[in-house]
C-alpha cells in the first residue's frame, strides 16, 4: 500500500520526537512518502497531487485546519476531471488516516480516535491491518462561486469573531488554548450587537426564518470541545446523516445561559427555547444577512459574507478509525 503522510511542522502539540515514532511506525506497515506543509493551501495541493498519482491512503499529523485542507484536496477533481460515477463516489478517493495535532482535534475525537498521537498512530495502524474503514459523509458551504467541504462545523456570525480574535492572537505568538477561546469569547460577547441580527435562514421544504444572530451549521457532533469536555449544541447530528443547524434569535444574559448549560452537559437532547432555530438532517439550506457577517469553517475564519448555502455530501471518504 502506497501511503502519504502529511505533516504541518506547525501544529500546537507536535514535536520531532512525536513525528519521528510515526515515521517509523507508519514506514514499517506501508510504502511511505512524507511530506511537510510549508503555507496555508498546502496540504490541499499535496492531497490533489495524492489523488492525481494514485496513493491508497494519505495520513494526516496536524489539526482541524491542516485536515480540512487535505479533505478538500482529496476532494475536488484534478484539472477538473469528472468525478467517477458510481453509489459510493468515496471509493475513488484515497482513504484518509488523521494523527491528531492541534489544540482541539475535533474531526479525529468525533471518529473516536485517542487524542494523543501516539496512541491515535497505534489505532490507525490497528485499523490498517484489520481493514478497518469508516465512510464519512461532509458538508459543502458554497458562496461567491467559491465553494469549500467541511468536516464537523461551519458557522456564520458570533462564533466566527470568537474565531477571528484568537487567529489574532496566534499571530502575536500565543496558543489557541481552551482558556484562550472561553476569555475571548467572553471578552468579544461585550462589544456584540446584540440588537440587530442580521440572518435569515431558507431552504428546500424550510419556514422562514428571520433574526437571526449566529448560526452553528453541524456535520457531526460534538461542535468542539473545552479541554476533555464535548460542547453539543446538534447532539443529533453525525456523518451518516445531512446537515443540523442551531441559530440564535437572542443573545441577551437570559436567553443564552440556559443553551450553555444545555450543551454543556447533555449529550442526547436538543436544547430548548423560542429564540431558536434548529434543524436536523438536512440536505440543503441557505443563510443570508442583510450586512457582511464573519464566517468560520472547521475552525479556520475565512471573512466576512453576505450569503452561504450549506450542502451536505454523504459517502464522501472512507476514513481509518
Amino acid at each position: 500500500m502506497r501511503a502519504m503522510l502529511l505533516v504541518n511542522p506547525k501544529a500546537t502539540t507536535t514535536n520531532a520526537r512525536t513525528r519521528n515514532v510515526l515515521l517509523r511506525a507508519l514506514g514499517a506497515a506501508v510504502e511511505l512518502a512524507v511530506e511537510e506543509t510549508a503555507y496555508r493551501g498546502h496540504a490541499a495541493t499535496l492531497a490533489a497531487t495524492a489523488r492525481a498519482k494514485g496513493y491508497d491512503m494519505v495520513v494526516v499529523l496536524g489539526g482541524d485546519g491542516t485536515i480540512n485542507e487535505t479533505v478538500n484536496g482529496l476532494l475536488n477533481p484534478v484539472n477538473g476531471a469528472p468525478e467517477p460515477l458510481g453509489d459510493d463516489p468515496s471509493m475513488s478517493r484515497p482513504a484518509l488516516a488523521v494523527i491528531p495535532g492541534g489544540s482541539a482535534n475535533v474531526f479525529a475525537r468525533a471518529l473516536g480516535l485517542p487524542n494523543n498521537p501516539v496512541e491515535a498512530t497505534g489505532a490507525v495502524l490497528e485499523a490498517l491491518r484489520e481493514g478497518r474503514r469508516r465512510t464519512v459523509g461532509l458538508g459543502q458551504a458554497l458562496w461567491e462561486g467559491e465553494s469549500r467541504y467541511f468536516t464537523f462545523c461551519s458557522g456564520l456570525g458570533y462564533d466566527a469573531e470568537v474565531i477571528r480574535a484568537v487567529e489574532g492572537l496566534r499571530g502575536t505568538g500565543r496558543k489557541a488554548t481552551p482558556a484562550r477561546y472561553v476569555n475571548t469569547a467572553l471578552r468579544h460577547y461585550l462589544a456584540t450587537d446584540k440588537r440587530r441580527p442580521a440572518m435569515t435562514l431558507t431552504g428546500p421544504g424550510i419556514p422562514r426564518a428571520r433574526g437571526v444572530f449566529m448560526a452553528i451549521v453541524s456535520n457531526t457532533s460534538p461542535w468542539t470541545y473545552l479541554g476533555s469536555r464535548p460542547v453539543q449544541p446538534t447532539p443529533w447530528a453525525g456523518f451518516e446523516t445531512g446537515l443540523d443547524l442551531l441559530g440564535l434569535r437572542r443573545m441577551g444574559v437570559m436567553a443564552l445561559l440556559p443553551v450553555i448549560r444545555h450543551i454543556l452537559t447533555q449529550r442526547d437532547s436538543l436544547p430548548s427555547g423560542k429564540h431558536l432555530v434548529q434543524l436536523h438532517d438536512e440536505a440543503e439550506f441557505t443563510l443570508t444577512a442583510d450586512r457582511p457577517v464573519a464566517f468560520q469553517l472547521d475552525g479556520d475564519y475565512l471573512g466576512e459574507r453576505e450569503a452561504v448555502t450549506f450542502r451536505a455530501t454523504p459517502n464522501a471518504l472512507q476514513v481509518l478509525v
